[in-house]
């Protein structure tokens, strides 16, 4: 089967593509044949190594040390087809429609992938495999830093990186759950997240959010760029500021902060339950969210994929077209 194989830690013309074995699933796994997977920006820092300095040991010794030979397949999210299934399996059939997060396997980027039976969800028959995909990072993550942060209706809240696959969910699911929301990005995004529901945008190259003597219920800073300290001041008392990309120094001075004032400073990461898979399914087949896609590359083209979205410029999600799909 053809698959991008990634060669080694660096820029994206270190992901290639090439033949390689077609996996076969073992009892508790389905073979799913790719029709959709995503690039988010953590599969460019993981690509390139650029990630926290705590976790680089750990990904090394579970990818390679020296360079990527036991993970050699990206991608954290795919939608597809089930073309086979293992002994075991008992929730799905072959043709089955589905789509699933790849976790710590990763493995999207290639025409098949085996996953346990766990992890694929079915298809719902209004969604197409392209926006499927979106939902495992985008969406779940999404959906669970609103939740963490008790986003209650009339509430103010800023969501700090609203333009990604994660923000542009959650500017969504917010507004539904009829929180005032205010989206920081780049210029270049600010109509779309107008366009999604946004009641304000600020351009983060024109204004910082912590220097405008605004305050808020609750900042969900996705990116993890803005200053712990005065985001922290731009709460309201007993407000909430969610680490969505911590680092072990954001974890230390939000428990500190925890025991010295009466402001939360979250960092849980999502926990993929069913639950919030149903919760998203029934919000997109509803009409009341949707997907936000700007653009699709064939396989061949992910290493320009992954040059896209590590510049910073995608609009919600970037999708790989692994095989075109009729629906």
């Amino acid at each position: 089967m053809k698959a991008i194989v990634w060669t080694a830690y660096g820029p994206p013309d270190v992901l290639q593509l090439k033949e390689v074995e077609k996996p076969a699933p073992k009892d508790n796994e389905v073979l799913i044949k790719v029709f959709a997977a995503t690039v988010t920006l953590g599969d460019c820092e993981i690509r390139a190594m650029k990630i926290a300095a705590r976790y680089r040991p750990i990904i090394r010794a579970y990818a390679g040390v020296l360079k990527p030979t036991r993970l050699t397949i990206l991608g954290q999210e795919l939608a597809g087809e089930v073309e086979s299934v293992g002994k075991t399996v008992t929730r799905f059939k072959p043709g089955d429609a589905v789509f699933a997060p790849t976790m710590l396997r990763f493995g999207a980027y290639a025409e098949y992938a085996c996953l346990p039976e766990k992890y694929p969800k079915l298809k719902p028959p209004t969604m197409t495999f392209e926006d499927a995909a979106t939902l495992p990072t985008g969406g779940v993550n999404g959906l669970h830093m609103l939740r963490v942060a008790n986003v209650q209706a009339g509430q103010r809240i800023l969501i700090n990186g609203a333009g990604g696959s994660i923000g542009t969910y959650a500017v969504q699911i917010a507004k539904l759950f009829g929180a005032e929301v205010t989206a920081v990005d780049s210029a270049e995004k600010l109509d779309m997240l107008r366009a999604i529901g946004a009641d304000e945008v600020i351009d983060y190259a024109q204004q910082d959010f912590t220097r405008n003597g605004q305050t808020y219920d609750v900042i969900i800073d996705i990116v993890g760029k803005s200053s712990f300290s005065r985001s922290v001041k731009s709460l309201k008392p007993g407000g909430c500021y969610v680490l969505g990309n911590p680092s072990l120094e954001g974890i230390m001075r939000g428990r500190w902060t925890m025991m010295t004032t009466d402001k939360r400073v979250v960092s849980d990461l999502a926990d993929y339950r069913a639950e919030d898979f149903a919760f998203l399914k029934e919000l997109i087949e509803a009409g009341k969210i949707k997907p936000v896609i700007d653009k699709c590359y064939p396989l061949e083209e992910t290493a320009e994929a992954h040059q896209y979205v590590e510049a910073g410029r995608k609009k919600g999600n970037v999708i790989i077209a692994v095989e075109r799909s009729v629906n």
